[in-house]
Protein backbone atom coordinates (compact mmCIF):
# COMPACT_ATOMS: atom_id res chain seq x y z
CA UNK A 1 0.00 0.00 0.00
CA UNK A 2 1.56 3.51 -0.87
CA UNK A 3 2.09 5.97 1.58
CA UNK A 4 -0.21 9.55 1.60
CA UNK A 5 1.06 12.25 1.33
CA UNK A 6 0.75 14.74 4.47
CA UNK A 7 0.86 17.95 2.83
CA UNK A 8 0.68 18.67 -1.21
CA UNK A 9 0.91 22.17 -3.06
CA UNK A 10 3.51 24.10 -5.03
CA UNK A 11 7.15 26.12 -4.58
CA UNK A 12 6.64 29.28 -6.66
CA UNK A 13 10.05 30.62 -7.12
CA UNK A 14 9.69 33.91 -9.33
CA UNK A 15 8.23 32.27 -13.05
CA UNK A 16 8.83 28.65 -11.45
CA UNK A 17 6.28 26.85 -9.90
CA UNK A 18 7.56 23.34 -8.74
CA UNK A 19 4.75 20.55 -7.44
CA UNK A 20 5.96 19.55 -3.93
CA UNK A 21 4.25 16.51 -1.45
CA UNK A 22 5.58 15.74 1.72
CA UNK A 23 5.40 11.88 3.16
CA UNK A 24 6.07 10.06 6.37
CA UNK A 25 9.69 9.43 6.84
CA UNK A 26 8.72 5.87 8.22
CA UNK A 27 5.81 3.67 8.70
CA UNK A 28 4.70 1.85 11.26
CA UNK A 29 6.14 -1.41 9.44
CA UNK A 30 9.31 0.10 9.17
CA UNK A 31 10.01 1.24 12.92
CA UNK A 32 13.25 1.56 14.15
CA UNK A 33 14.27 0.50 17.74
CA UNK A 34 17.57 -0.12 19.37
CA UNK A 35 18.77 -2.53 21.86
CA UNK A 36 21.78 -2.42 24.18
CA UNK A 37 24.15 -5.04 24.76
CA UNK A 38 26.44 -6.37 27.27
CA UNK A 39 29.68 -5.73 26.47
CA UNK A 40 31.23 -8.88 28.29
CA UNK A 41 28.65 -11.54 26.92
CA UNK A 42 27.28 -10.11 23.51
CA UNK A 43 23.79 -10.66 24.66
CA UNK A 44 20.86 -8.04 24.93
CA UNK A 45 20.27 -5.95 28.24
CA UNK A 46 16.55 -6.41 28.84
CA UNK A 47 14.67 -4.10 31.56
CA UNK A 48 11.82 -5.60 33.33
CA UNK A 49 9.30 -3.05 35.16
CA UNK A 50 9.22 -4.56 39.07
CA UNK A 51 7.94 -3.44 42.21
CA UNK A 52 9.93 -1.81 44.73
CA UNK A 53 10.75 -4.39 47.66
CA UNK A 54 11.91 -1.83 50.01
CA UNK A 55 9.32 0.65 49.56
CA UNK A 56 7.26 0.64 52.19
CA UNK A 57 3.53 -0.35 51.61
CA UNK A 58 0.97 1.85 51.33
CA UNK A 59 -2.98 1.45 51.46
CA UNK A 60 -4.55 0.61 48.49
CA UNK A 61 -8.06 1.87 47.79
CA UNK A 62 -10.59 -0.14 45.48
CA UNK A 63 -12.55 2.31 42.97
CA UNK A 64 -15.83 3.36 44.06
CA UNK A 65 -17.80 5.35 41.27
CA UNK A 66 -18.98 8.76 42.25
CA UNK A 67 -22.53 9.80 43.13
CA UNK A 68 -24.38 12.84 41.54
CA UNK A 69 -26.14 14.69 43.68
CA UNK A 70 -29.92 14.88 42.83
Amino acid sequence: MACRAYWKGYLKLSLVSCPIALFPATTAREKISFHQINKETGNRILYKKMPNPAAPKTETRSHTPHKRAS
